[in-house]
């Protein structure tokens, strides 16, 4: 059992570790590239995201890697407003 929990710790911590690396990489250079609103943000909003960013990192990476910016929301207004095209 103590070997269980020792092993949960270890790997929240190897992630929490390789999140909070991708944070920092991500902050400086990545976060203009996923969300073009956040580009020329101050330094405080920079600092507030990491936590998020440290959670987060696998999605934040695969949208890094792949180019993606904000998905475009598809709902019932939007199809409205644009003629229902989706």
């Amino acid at each position: 059992m103590i070997a269980i929990v020792e092993t949960a710790v270890t790997l929240a911590r190897l992630y929490g570790a390789l999140g909070l690396a991708f944070a920092v990489a991500f902050v400086l250079l990545g976060i203009q590239r996923v969300d073009p609103s956040a580009r020329g943000a101050s330094w405080g909003f920079r600092v507030a995201v990491i936590p998020g960013v440290v959670l987060l990192w696998p999605l934040l990476a695969l949208r890094w890697l792949r180019g993606r910016q904000t998905p475009v929301e598809r709902n019932a207004h939007r199809a409205a407003a644009t003629g229902g095209a989706r």
